[in-house]
C-alpha cells in the first residue's frame, strides 16, 4: 500500500506557500503542512502574508486545485495562557477558506480546567468550519505524551474529527512505544509527521525538532514500524528540517532527499 505524503514547511522552511504547494507536487506528495503566518522560532521561513491577504489566498487556492494537492495540516494554533479564542478566529476562517483538512494546536496552559475548556472551545470553532483538530504532543509542552493527548482530546468524543498529531520525534523522546501508538483508541490518530534521529536526545531538544532531524536511515528510529502502527488512512507529513543545508542545497533537492528517505524505507521507492 502507497502511502499518501504530505510535504512539511518546516523541512523546506525558505519556501513560501505557493513555493511549498510547488515542491509538494515536483516530490509527489498528495498535500502538504503549512504555516499560515511566519514565526519568529523560525527565522529561516521567509515574509509573506495570507490572513490578511485575500489575493495571496485566492494565489494559494489556484496553486493548490492546479496542482492538485491539498493543505493536510494548517499552523500554527496554539493555547497558552493568555490566550483568547477570539484572537485566533481569522487564523482559523484562513485555514477554512483554503480548505484545510485539519488544524495543527499545541498547548502550553499550566491550568487543566482552563486548558481543557479552552481546547473544547477551539474544537467548537473549528467544527463550524469544517475544520479537523489535532494536538500535537512533545516533551516540552502541557501535553508531553500520547497518553496525555489521548487524555485531553477522549472528553470532546469526536473520533475521526478531534484527534491527536503523532510526530515520530516526539514519540521517541517522550518514550511511548510503538505498542501503545497502535493501541490508541479508534479514530484518534488522524496524522503523523516522520524523521529520523538518534537514540539520545541532543542537548538542544527544541533545536533539534526545529531544525536538525535526519533523514529516514540516517538514525535509528524503527520508521517502517511506526508507520505499520498507524492507521492505514492516516496521513504522513515529511517532516525533515536540516536546517544546516539552506542556502547550500536548493529546496528542491532538500525536499527530494527527504520524500525519497520516507519512500525508500517503506519500500516504495
Amino acid at each position: 500500500m502507497t502511502r499518501r505524503l504530505a510535504l512539511d514547511h518546516i523541512t523546506v522552511p525558505d519556501a513560501g506557500p505557493v513555493a511549498l504547494v510547488e515542491l509538494a507536487a515536483a516530490t509527489g506528495c498528495a498535500g502538504i503542512g503549512l504555516f499560515l503566518h511566519p514565526m519568529e522560532v523560525l527565522p529561516l521561513m521567509p515574509a509573506f502574508e495570507l490572513i490578511g491577504s485575500a489575493p495571496a489566498r485566492r494565489e494559494l487556492r489556484a496553486a493548490l486545485r492546479d496542482r492538485g494537492v491539498t493543505l493536510d495540516l494548517a499552523y500554527p494554533f496554539t493555547l497558552a495562557s493568555r490566550t483568547e479564542l477570539a484572537g485566533l478566529l481569522p487564523t482559523l476562517d484562513c485555514a477554512a477558506e483554503l480548505e484545510a483538512e485539519a488544524i495543527n494546536v499545541l498547548v502550553y496552559d499550566r491550568d487543566p480546567a482552563r486548558r481543557a475548556d479552552h481546547f473544547a472551545g477551539l474544537c467548537d470553532l473549528a467544527r463550524a468550519r469544517g475544520l479537523n483538530v489535532a494536538v500535537e504532543f512533545f516533551p516540552a509542552s502541557q501535553v508531553p505524551s500520547l497518553a496525555a493527548a489521548i487524555d485531553l482530546v477522549a472528553p470532546v468524543d469526536r473520533p475521526g474529527e478531534v484527534g491527536i498529531n503523532v510526530d515520530l520525534l516526539h514519540l521517541m523522546r517522550s518514550h511511548t512505544t510503538l505498542a501503545q501508538l497502535a493501541a490508541a483508541p479508534a479514530g484518534t490518530v488522524l496524522y503523523a509527521q516522520v524523521a529520523d534521529g538518534p537514540i539520545a536526545a541532543p542537548s538542544d531538544p527544541a533545536g533539534e525538532a526545529r531544525g536538525a532531524r535526519r533523514l529516514v536511515g540516517d538514525g535509528v528510529f524503527d520508521v517502517a514500524g511506526f508507520v505499520a502502527a498507524l492507521p492505514s488512512d492516516c496521513p504522513i507529513g515529511v517532516e525533515i528540517p536540516r536546517d544546516a543545508l539552506v542556502g547550500q542545497e536548493p529546496a528542491l533537492t532538500r525536499a527530494k532527499a527527504a520524500v525519497a528517505s520516507l519512500r525508500g524505507a517503506l519500500g516504495e521507492g
